[in-house]
């Protein structure tokens, strides 16, 4: 994107989940020029902030991407995790030069506008593509943009087991619309109802395959997949 004549830097906030993941596909869309991913790995899982299943692994993705990474220990405190934001977005700015954030934030006003005090207190711009998009609408163009992602939690009364750990569909992601209708639930899962890894998107230069994983229950209707080995596969035969 050119404004006043200059193309804008950004770095894309990046969990890899969907929400950011399609941020990203966003931005290139829109001419930015994308220099860094930026990911905060909390220690507490109950952050406020950030997402923290399988955080690790987002370095694969970054390696598929073939973009660079900025990872950043945060301690998950409520409110101190901004200065973690703060610190990673000044060694984006530092680094690469960059002029704003992309970030995928769905409905939560709570991250949305604690993002924007860290950006304006740095000078930079945020962007916020998918923000308040029809949900329905929202998870079908996932699944017919060629997004493949899988999910990696579920934490409500209605989303079957047999979703976890699957590459959702366009049927799957149906059934997961008329499901989230009768049981009240939100369908793009923005109310934590679930928990979402990408290992495909038009953007990656490899996809992700899951070798090693193990699946844990916590509640009647809280289950987590849990990744513990991947592999990068090269989606183009470079061959002539």
């Amino acid at each position: 994107m050119f404004v006043f004549g200059f193309v804008v830097r950004v770095a894309v906030l990046f969990s890899g989940g969907k929400d950011s993941t399609y941020a990203l596909h966003w931005a290139f869309l829109k001419g930015f020029d994308v220099k860094c991913l930026v990911t905060i790995e909390s220690r507490s899982e109950d952050s406020w902030m950030f997402h923290v299943l399988n955080i690790r692994f987002t370095k694969y993705q970054a390696e598929a991407l073939g973009l660079p990474q900025i990872c950043v220990e945060s301690c998950g405190v409520k409110e101190k995790e901004l200065e973690d934001l703060k610190y990673a977005l000044e060694i984006a700015i530092d680094e690469y030069g960059v002029d704003g954030l992309v970030v995928g934030a769905l409905l939560s006003d709570y991250q949305r506008m604690r993002v924007a005090i860290v950006t304006e207190e740095l000078g930079i711009r945020v962007y916020t593509p998918i923000w308040r998009k029809n949900q329905e609408k929202y998870l079908l163009d996932l699944v017919n943009s060629g997004f493949k992602f899988i999910l990696t939690s579920i934490n409500c009364f209605g989303l079957p087991l047999k979703f976890l750990g699957k590459i959702i569909t366009y049927e799957d992601a149906l059934e997961i619309i008329q499901l989230a209708k009768t049981y009240g639930f939100n369908p793009a899962f923005e109310g934590g109802e679930a928990e979402t890894f990408v290992i495909d998107a038009p953007l990656f230069k490899k996809r992700i395959e899951i070798k090693k994983c193990k699946i844990v229950k916590l509640s009647e209707y809280s289950w987590r997949l849990i990744i513990e080995e991947v592999e990068l596969i090269n989606k183009f035969n470079l061959t002539s």
